[in-house]
């Protein structure tokens, strides 16, 4: 079976990390579009579609983020998949009717995150999975009829509604990216060296076993594509392959 075809709406305003980032994780044919730029696909023949982080918030009014928001809203109606990370993960909440709203606190670092909801999303990755975070908003109201699936002491880390995914946590990030990341936020001294000394070998190791969401989500993809799964069927495609949620 030929490879997925994945539109990826990239929200990181032209960071090389995120398209390299998400090449690297996405064993799928990529279609990248500069969201930033005003740049969405001009139509919906893909298997599934992407939405990266940004530095943006989802509620600020800036002019990029209509059309990214009108084509993410009618891909949905479509029964196109989508898997959203950290700024993606509360566009996809807004758009489906949740509210997205300013933490009043940063978290950033490798965080310790619990999956709290049964999802193939999430097939093969501990109960307690450690994972890079980087974000001050956060979904605070779930969409209507949205399923929770991850969550720490700051916030939702996860929610599924129908063919919707959405992760507020990284999986895509590696070390590199985590570092200039850091360097580049305004936080005190004190601050910077705590988190820098975190992004160690052994904890991106440990937080490569988030990395299989998205291995899990090119999976549901594909089920979609080849068995016309509706909406409601995670669950029961998921038993006729021989997998357990």
């Amino acid at each position: 079976m030929s490879h997925p075809r994945i539109a990826v709406l990239n929200a990181a305003h032209r960071d090389e990390n995120t398209t390299r980032n998400f090449r690297r994780e996405l064993d799928a044919s990529l279609a990248e579009f500069d969201a930033t730029g005003g740049t969405v696909p001009d139509d919906f023949e893909y298997d599934g579609a992407v939405v990266t982080g940004s530095r943006s918030s989802v509620y600020w009014d800036d002019e990029w983020m209509e059309p990214v928001a009108e084509w993410v809203g009618e891909a949905i109606e479509r029964g196109i998949p989508f898997l959203g990370v950290c700024w993606g993960h509360q566009l996809l909440a807004d758009v489906l009717g949740g509210t997205v709203e300013d933490m009043g606190v940063y978290e950033v670092g490798y965080s310790e995150i619990e999956h709290t909801g049964e999802s193939r999303l999430f097939d093969g990755i501990d109960e307690t999975f450690r994972s890079f975070t980087s974000h001050s908003d956060a979904v605070t109201d779930l969409p209507p009829g949205a399923d929770p699936l991850a969550e720490n002491d700051y916030s939702n880390h996860g929610f599924r509604k129908d063919r919707v995914f959405g992760v507020q946590f990284h999986p895509e990030y590696d070390s590199k990216t985590a570092r200039e990341l850091v360097h580049r936020k305004e936080l005190s001294d004190e601050r910077r060296e705590s988190v820098l000394e975190e992004i160690t070998e052994e904890n991106y190791r440990r937080a490569c076993e988030a990395k299989l969401v998205f291995d899990n989500f090119l999976e549901f993809v594909r089920e979609v594509r080849a068995d016309g799964v509706d909406a409601g069927a995670e669950k029961r495609t998921a038993t006729r392959v021989g997998r357990s949620d």
